[in-house]
């Protein structure tokens, strides 16, 4: 009996060994969320370049999975399992963040953290606390919002703006200290003081008596930024020139292992 020729639908082998529908689907979610987690038909096909029949097959089956659901206007939005699968992995990520932090701890002094970007606000995931006894300290799963910290500042520092405006006009900005930025001009202005300098400054903005200095984490699978926190007597203007090539070095580094997470 002769054999079926190889397959060249959706299930066929990619390029790259893998399998081709599923590269395409989440292909799709990463579509999806970076056009805010609602899509139509036509939007992904026009974005991805796949035909329509092609991407009504795959979202079809992301929607009964759960992935994927779709709403009352027949267009598309990021399913709630995702939520789980989410929380999962920035709860990993802080995992393979704690050597990294341990070593900003061990050489700049200070309580080193991690923190993402989730929705409109800051979540951090992981830290190290500082061995002096006076140190600063974080609850891991902490939210706040971005204009106050340095991790915000850090993470939203190459949005465009007026995206940080509707974000902004979204979470309010009310005043943690008297030295919080509480104006969207304001932070847009703090935004382009970080590009510049390449690291961003929690001044007594979150806390007062509190310096925090923070960086993102380049190619980060999501954003993601690490900081270090101490009394601002010991987070001093002296002791940022030392601490931020530290803290870049470690960011780097970072990205590199997060990226060897998944070897090709």
């Amino acid at each position: 009996m002769p054999t079926s020729s190889a397959s060249t639908t959706d299930s066929a082998k990619s390029a790259g060994g893998g399998v081709q529908s599923l590269e395409r689907a989440f292909d799709l979610l990463e579509r999806m969320a970076d056009a805010g987690g609602e899509v139509g038909l036509s939007e992904l096909s026009a974005s991805s370049g796949l035909p329509l029949p092609t991407i009504h097959r795959l979202m079809r089956t992301l929607v009964s999975c759960g992935y994927v659901r779709q709403q009352a206007n027949r267009r598309y939005a990021l399913g709630p399992r995702l939520i789980r699968l989410g929380e999962s992995a920035s709860r990993l990520l802080g995992t393979w963040a704690r050597p990294y932090l341990a070593r900003l701890v061990e050489e700049t002094g200070e309580t080193a953290n991690m923190a993402l970007l989730d929705g409109d606000e800051i979540v951090y995931v992981a830290q190290v606390p500082s061995k002096h006894s006076m140190r600063m300290f974080t609850e891991v799963g902490r939210r706040v919002l971005p204009h106050s910290t340095g991790v915000g500042k850090a993470l939203l520092a190459h949005t465009p703006d007026d995206e940080v405006r509707a974000l902004l006009s979204r979470t309010g900005m009310p005043a943690a200290t008297e030295k919080t930025i509480t104006t969207p001009d304001g932070f847009l202005a703090a935004l382009k003081e970080v590009r510049g300098q390449g690291y961003a400054v929690d001044d007594n903005e979150q806390e007062i008596g509190v310096r925090c200095l923070a960086v993102s984490v380049p190619n980060s699978p999501t954003a993601a930024a690490i900081s270090i926190s101490g009394p601002a007597g010991r987070v001093t203007e002296a002791a940022t020139e030392k601490i931020v090539p530290v803290l870049q070095q470690v960011a780097s580094e970072l990205s590199e292992a997060l990226a060897s997470q998944n070897p090709a």
